[in-house]
């Protein structure tokens, strides 16, 4: 099942998951917006991870989104670029126990970061990467690689800040840290 844009249900049902369980209260409007689906569509996946997935979810009205009604992980499945639908793998996982000796690859879930830049023209070189602004400075990233990300950030010749993660941030300062050691002269 791949939409028009070229995004597939498996990543939309994973980014879904992803908010869901970080508490940011995703709803199918915001779903719709972020992959450029009908809202039909959007309610279609939450559905999808109710119904098929066994997820534990409830809309709450203060929120104005999902949120999960206890601890829920995607089921582990076996993956390929080729899936055309999650269908036939939530039917293999759906009310079957999954055998240890089975190979299996967990969904990939991108990665998020805050991260605080106060030049605009930088704004505009990581709008691929941005999905929500946190306030004034701060904004809240989503990325697969990240070194590929973080190389992103170096390029910029502004200043910023990870807000977060922590790890991220300091992957980042260990990257620096190697390349001045590397190019110091002897």
């Amino acid at each position: 099942m791949k939409t028009s844009s070229g995004n597939s249900a498996n990543t939309r049902i994973q980014w879904l998951h992803k908010k869901i369980a970080n508490k940011y209260y995703p709803n199918a409007m915001r779903l719709a917006e972020r992959f450029k689906i009908s809202h039909r569509q959007a309610q279609r996946d939450v559905d999808y991870l109710r119904k098929k997935l066994g997820a534990p979810i409830e809309y709450s009205l203060e929120h104005k989104g999902y949120y999960y009604t206890e601890q829920y992980s995607l089921p582990l499945v076996l993956t390929s670029d080729n899936d055309d639908s999650l269908t036939e793998l939530a039917d293999s996982v759906s009310g079957a126990s999954m055998q240890a000796e089975n190979a299996f690859v967990q969904m990939q879930i991108p990665y998020t970061a805050t991260v605080e830049i106060p030049d605009k023209l930088s704004v505009l070189s990581l709008k691929n990467f941005i999905i929500s602004k946190e306030s004034r400075n701060k904004y809240v990233c989503e990325f697969h690689n990240v070194e590929q990300f973080l190389s992103v950030l170096i390029t910029l010749r502004s200043d910023f800040k990870i807000v977060e993660p922590f790890w991220i941030r300091e992957r980042l300062v260990k990257m620096a840290e190697n390349i001045i050691k590397n190019n110091k002269d002897q």
